[in-house]
């Protein structure tokens, strides 16, 4: 598995930064780890739905301030929810796209633990939910389109998260997102779980990047209740169908924007760069529909989801 390799990598890293070659066998051997952290690097490629489930959780994944910062300019963020509290697991605000005006909203993710404390690990409550909708109403009342950013291990399933209405939070976006009349791109940039993630995902272009997941629910989860074993988490990957390419297949996402080799955390510039062109001619394209043509292609494209030719139920 990738993270095997990766702790061999570190390892391999970390002896280089502290070789400091003054005879000949400390040469030969700088020059072997090089060498053999070249070779690592270009097998460095995911060949199971568990490493790609394993470098869509890899915490060094760029997160939403990361895309923010890079594809946006003039980002003024727009806090709570009018009703409750601030949510700091998703983030939101209003900035500029190639000069356009757009909404842009995203899951946060830390990278160390104090950061994930501080936004639930990436799970959301109702408020977050809230804030999302408010400021997506907010882009359709000025025209504005919204671009969001999925990544979260799904909705928060706390107690107090439910009194304050959890389930109803969730499913009012649904219901709202499905017929906002400006365009909307969904990009999945590292795991989406859930309704949590769906919350932000009803889109005219659902995207992927390509080695991010997107499912009902977790591996560990699934493996959990189907057989009473979390530890079965990498078999229940593969029968999940959760990667980009498997959902691509089955019609359910609308593109895959493809990684630097290693991951998009391997190089951040480039991932950043190809998402940049993605984005733009994604937009450029929806911007040229009528309001109305925008919503009834969105309905009918989340109605058709599941509807299987006859021959495939047989």
């Amino acid at each position: 598995m990738l993270k095997e390799l990766d702790l061999r990598m570190d390892e391999m890293k970390n002896r280089l930064e502290t070789l400091h070659p003054e005879t000949e066998a400390q040469q030969l051997e700088y020059d072997q780890l090089l060498r053999d952290l070249e070779e690592m690097r270009m097998a460095y490629r995911p060949k199971t739905a568990a490493d790609k489930v394993y470098l869509a959780r890899h915490p060094m994944r760029p997160n939403i301030n990361d895309y923010i910062s890079a594809l946006f300019t003039d980002f003024f963020e727009c806090r709570g929810d009018r009703l409750c509290k601030n949510d700091e697991s998703i983030v939101g605000g209003v900035a500029l796209f190639h000069g356009m005006s757009v909404t842009v909203i995203g899951h946060k993710k830390g990278r160390t633990l104090p950061e994930n404390l501080a936004c639930n690990f990436g799970m959301p409550g109702p408020e977050g939910y809230r804030k999302a909708l408010r400021l997506m109403k907010q882009a359709e009342k000025f025209g504005r389109p919204i671009i969001t950013f999925i990544d979260t291990p799904g909705a928060y399933p706390g107690k107090e998260a439910e009194e304050r209405g959890q389930a109803e939070a969730i499913a009012r976006n649904l219901a709202e997102m499905s017929s906002l009349s400006v365009p909307i791109i969904s990009i999945v940039t590292g795991e989406g779980s859930s309704g949590g993630a769906l919350a932000l995902g009803v889109a005219d272009a659902v995207l992927m990047l390509e080695h991010s997941i997107y499912a009902v629910l977790s591996p560990e989860g699934f493996s959990s209740i189907l057989w009473k074993d979390s530890s079965r988490w990498g078999e229940a990957a593969e029968q999940m169908k959760l990667t980009a390419q498997d959902l691509l297949k089955l019609g359910l996402i609308d593109g895959i924007v493809a990684e630097p080799m290693g991951g998009a955390h391997s190089d951040p510039a480039q991932m950043m760069r190809t998402l940049d062109a993605t984005l733009y001619a994604q937009l450029k394209g929806l911007c040229k529909l009528r309001p109305s043509a925008l919503t009834a292609a969105r309905y009918q494209k989340f109605r058709k989801m599941g509807n299987l030719p006859q021959e495939e139920h047989t």
